[in-house]
């Protein structure tokens, strides 16, 4: 990897004649720097691209080392935001690994009929996400989700949010529709479950005065099938994972009230 960077960096970059005097101005002003740094990005990008079709374990063993590094171009260089997604690579709920990585294009692929969103997670590490409730579901229904556990990725999903015309979707976050992937008997379990949603109105009303202002809303939930509950990020609100980044971090978080999700079908509830 090593040589190589190297051999790019040896390439002759052509330019017309620039000022002796190089200020902080020029470079970043300057419509021959900008020139020149457009010219190297595109290069740079061909060949990390060549690299991956012609070469894909040692593009890994790149994407290792650098895959942090080019994830934060798509916030600062978004005239290149879809050559940086065909690069990105993640590890999944059924690709978890070490060594195994996919694509965003090897996740379309193998998309369930009928699926029309790339589902997400994101969390510290890879052994957090696939412990985490959110994804009980999915493992149920034999859905990929994509595993974001870079410190990196939370910002990049601000910029990132299709892919090839599919909506990216963080599974911690707004409400899960499933009715053009799910069989028709799972959609009438479904059906029969909100359709006994009385039958819980009590236990709902009575967590609801409980936790009072310290959640937004306390519902049903269609994502577990296992644990007794679970705390979601409505959709345009911070995630918990970033919530608890910008903690370590001692930013100002934004206010944020989770909804409370029960599992209608657990013992508890």
């Amino acid at each position: 990897t090593s040589r190589w960077l190297g051999d790019v960096y040896k390439r002759q970059v052509d330019s017309s004649d620039l000022p002796l005097f190089v200020s902080r101005e020029i470079l970043q002003e300057s419509r021959d720097i900008k020139s020149i740094r457009d010219g190297c990005t595109k290069r740079v990008l061909n060949m990390i691209t060549e690299l991956s079709e012609k070469s894909p374990d040692k593009f890994l063993d790149f994407w290792k080392e650098f895959g942090q590094c080019l994830k934060e171009g798509f916030g600062e260089d978004f005239s290149n935001k879809e050559k940086l997604a065909k690069l990105a690579r993640f590890k999944s709920s059924t690709h978890s690994s070490e060594n195994d990585f996919v694509s965003f294009a090897d996740y379309i692929d193998r998309m369930k009929q009928g699926q029309e969103k790339i589902y997400v997670i994101t969390g510290e590490s890879t052994q957090a996400v696939l412990s985490s409730p959110h994804l009980e579901i999915f493992k149920k229904k034999d859905i990929e989700v994509l595993l974001l556990t870079d410190r990196v990725d939370e910002w990049v999903l601000n910029f990132l949010n299709e892919f090839e015309g599919k909506a990216i979707q963080s599974i911690t976050k707004g409400a899960l529709d499933f009715d053009k992937i799910e069989s028709n008997e799972a959609k009438d379990a479904e059906s029969e479950s909100v359709d006994n949603s009385d039958k819980f109105k009590v236990v709902i009303e009575k967590a609801t005065k409980v936790l009072g202002s310290a959640v937004k809303q306390v519902r049903l939930s269609n994502r577990l099938t296992d644990s007794a509950c679970c705390l979601i990020s409505d959709e345009h609100d911070v995630s918990g994972h970033l919530e608890r980044l910008l903690k370590s971090a001692g930013q100002n978080i934004p206010e944020r009230k989770p909804i409370f999700e029960i599992n209608p079908n657990h013992p508890i509830v």
